[in-house]
């Protein structure tokens, strides 16, 4: 499989990247951890890029390109690794004068599907959590398929004050073999706050994945 990544130099000066793959995963607050050494099964030794260093001319897009050769008795499953893209170190200057170097960068997420893999999502669990200071009604989602997924739906209910609100899932990926808490957010419109749940409450709907489709219908209690 070859792809085209495009990469865009919007500043004055050309722009010098350095790109390399790496493997990662989630931790359990959902933030993604970066690993450069070749992690257990990972797939990475399949991928080919087109070079380590890269030139930008000022204000041009560059074409960028990488293929993934998975071999012939590569068992179905999901190959997944990330693109990192650094820029050059650069020195920040404070205020009081001290100064101090960073580099940026950005991670590209691939995935590629080996035969026919597909993720097998399954409700295991709801709660009401603390997420970002409010209390949020969330499920725990296993994902006992060989490719990840991510939920979908419609879904509404009335709180314990007749209050209607509509939710959605978070679209957060659930990784093979991984159980994942998945919160359910109101959708609101406008940027006011997003409106307070009464609990109890109760949703109901349809959860999504890829061409799967389940009901679903749970209590929150707080």
């Amino acid at each position: 499989m070859r792809e085209v990544l495009e990469i865009s130099n919007a500043s004055s000066s050309v722009a010098k990247y350095v790109l390399k793959t790496a493997d990662w995963t989630f931790d359990a607050s959902g933030a993604v951890v970066f690993t450069e050494a070749l992690q257990p099964g990972s797939c990475r030794p399949w991928v080919a890029i087109e070079r380590r260093e890269i030139l930008v001319a000022v204000r041009s897009p560059y074409r960028f390109r990488f293929e993934v050769a998975p071999p012939v008795d590569a068992p179905r499953g999901e190959c997944r690794f990330a693109l990192l893209i650094s820029g050059d170190e650069q020195v920040v200057k404070t205020p009081n004068g001290a100064s101090f170097p960073y580099t940026g960068r950005l991670a590209v997420i691939v995935y590629v599907t080996i035969g026919d893999a597909r993720p097998m999502l399954e409700v295991v669990g709801s709660a009401v959590a603390n997420i970002d200071g409010q209390p949020t009604p969330v499920i725990r989602i296993n994902n006992r398929g060989n490719a990840h997924g991510r939920l979908a739906g419609f879904l509404s209910g009335a709180d314990a004050s007749g209050k209607k609100l509509e939710f959605a899932p978070s679209t957060l990926p659930i990784l093979p073999g991984e159980t994942r808490v998945i919160s359910l957010v109101v959708n609101h419109e406008g940027d006011g706050p997003v409106p307070r749940i009464a609990y109890p409450i109760t949703i109901r709907g349809k959860l999504e994945w890829g061409d799967q489709t389940t009901p679903f219908e749970q209590r929150f209690e707080r």
